[in-house]
């Protein structure tokens, strides 16, 4: 009689040396010679037995059928076959066996399926199934109490985000750490993101430009949407808060994610054109948005007059750029002027101290409260004391506590962190403020508008504007010379009179 040798192996076996494809088939061979047995054809695959879909072994199935005498099916037990008694292709081979069109052989089983076995062998056989199902069922229990162990333990159970990199301890367990090279540049995607001055196209140029990485629109958009970097890991559509360190805070995921949602709204056509002012102007007389267009080398902003023609004229980019680039130039303040006022901002730092730490203090206590609650809960679970329903029910709640007392916390250190640091960083570059504008690219352009403008619209020929604060009372003081050399000792009486 012919020979079909069939060996097969599954991700979870592949390391056993007993079990291994070579293995398997010497074994098959070696029962073939002793049996008499002609090969005529060896399959060797990697495949789970356990799955619907099967793609190698369909292909073995049909190859069998095809077969117009009896062959004998040879495989090292019965799971190599299949580990699921509802799979319909082992009850296609099953009655073939039984109609005497092929034989089944199962060598460390001990098994041959034919239509001379009796009801024992039968029950047997089933039994074989039976088992082999149970096995891989038992597998897949303990691997998933594996996980979820691991996940509530704070631990990542694949492999390492972008950013971050699995590493071997000495004792042969795993661990993750943070990759510092790839994580300034996660960090520098969030950041440059959060500005609002960047669409998905012209940050991957920047990122490609500044850090040497060619990420894809897709890529970019995975990291950004990814909570693993403030701290909540996402496994099977549930949130756990895990043990590394955060590359970025709450605050800054929140505010990226807004940004997001802003950019999906805009029309497609305008997401990514890498105008000065896309997006930034409004018309003053009917409050639609204006549009660029580039015509003959030069970029033009107009209002579509959508709701009717009211006269509405054309201006040119350089135009813009002159008129705005004046508000940038009046921001100057007198370098002993400015030293006084930075003294005065580190006077107030400091008194803001004892403050900042009491309210820290504070968190961190009902920080610890909550952590000890969600593991009293989880002890809970293991007990038995409450259901799975009740655990998630509560986890959640304590959760979002455990969630809302980290931003605050978070809040806190980057304003205790950035207070005297930011004031002192804005002063000094007023100064440079109209060599900033001037000098810079498209995107930093838009960022200086945003910072220190807002409500931008274009009446006739003008750009009108909000000054935002703090630098609306450093333009109203340049501008009203506060601050220049006075003949009067009182300076407010001098600003009354030129007013007047």
């Amino acid at each position: 009689m012919k020979a079909i040798l069939i060996a097969r192996v599954s991700t979870e076996e592949q390391k056993e040396a007993g079990n291994s494809l070579p293995a398997q088939l010497n074994r098959l061979e070696k029962y073939c010679r002793n049996k008499g047995l002609e090969i005529i054809k060896e399959f060797s695959f990697d495949e789970s037995a356990y799955t619907t879909e099967r793609g190698e072994f369909d292909r073995i199935i049909d190859f069998v059928l095809a077969q117009t005498e009896k062959v004998a099916v040879c495989c090292d037990k019965v799971d190599r076959l299949s580990r699921n008694v509802f799979d319909k292709r082992i009850s296609v081979l099953y009655e073939k066996a039984l109609n005497d069109e092929v034989e089944l052989h199962f060598i460390s089983d001990g098994q041959i399926i034919n239509s001379r076995i009796s009801a024992a062998e039968k029950f047997q056989f089933n039994i074989s199934l039976g088992l082999a199902k149970y096995y891989s069922d038992a597998i897949s229990d303990n691997v998933k109490r594996a996980t979820e162990q691991k996940l509530r333990k704070g631990e990542w159970p694949g492999k390492a985000p972008y950013g971050y990199k699995n590493i071997t301890l000495p004792n042969n367990q795993t661990d993750i750490v943070v990759d510092d090279g790839l994580a300034c540049i996660v960090q520098k995607a969030f950041e440059l993101y959060a500005t609002g001055s960047y669409s998905m196209d012209l940050l991957c140029n920047k990122l490609k430009e500044d850090c040497h990485v060619d990420w894809a629109k897709g890529f970019l958009d995975k990291v950004l949407k990814n909570p693993f970097y403030y701290g909540v890991m996402v496994w099977k559509n549930k949130e756990y808060a895990h043990q590394y360190p955060a590359l970025i805070t709450k605050l800054l995921f929140d505010q990226v994610q807004q940004i997001k949602d802003g950019f999906n709204k805009k029309p497609f056509k305008y997401a990514g054109q890498p105008y000065i002012y896309r997006g930034l102007l409004r018309c003053a007389q009917c409050g639609l948005a204006i549009t660029p267009e580039k015509h003959k080398g030069h970029v033009y902003y107009h209002c579509t007059q959508y709701n009717g023609k009211h006269g509405a004229k054309w201006l040119r980019e350089e135009e813009i750029t002159e008129q705005i680039g004046q508000v940038f130039k009046r921001m100057q303040v007198p370098p002993e002027i400015l030293k006084q006022i930075v003294e005065t901002l580190s006077e107030v730092h400091q008194n803001k101290m004892d403050f900042q730490t009491k309210q820290f203090d504070e968190l961190t206590k009902q920080h610890k409260t909550v952590i000890k609650m969600m593991d009293n809960l989880y002890m809970d679970k293991l007990r038995g004391c409450i259901t799975e329903s009740e655990y998630d029910k509560y986890y959640q709640s304590l959760r979002c506590q455990r969630d809302d007392l980290d931003c605050k916390v978070a809040q806190l250190e980057e304003a205790e962190d950035n207070y005297f640091i930011t004031a002192k960083y804005v002063l000094e570059l007023i100064n440079r403020a109209y060599e900033l504008f001037i000098g810079s690219e498209v995107e930093e352009k838009r960022q200086l508008i945003r910072l220190v403008l807002s409500n931008l619209s274009i009446d006739d020929e003008k750009i009108v504007y909000i000054v935002q604060k703090p630098f609306d009372l450093i333009i109203n003081c340049a501008d009203d010379q506060l601050w220049q050399p006075q003949g009067d000792s009182n300076p407010y009486l001098c600003r009354e009179r030129a007013v007047s």
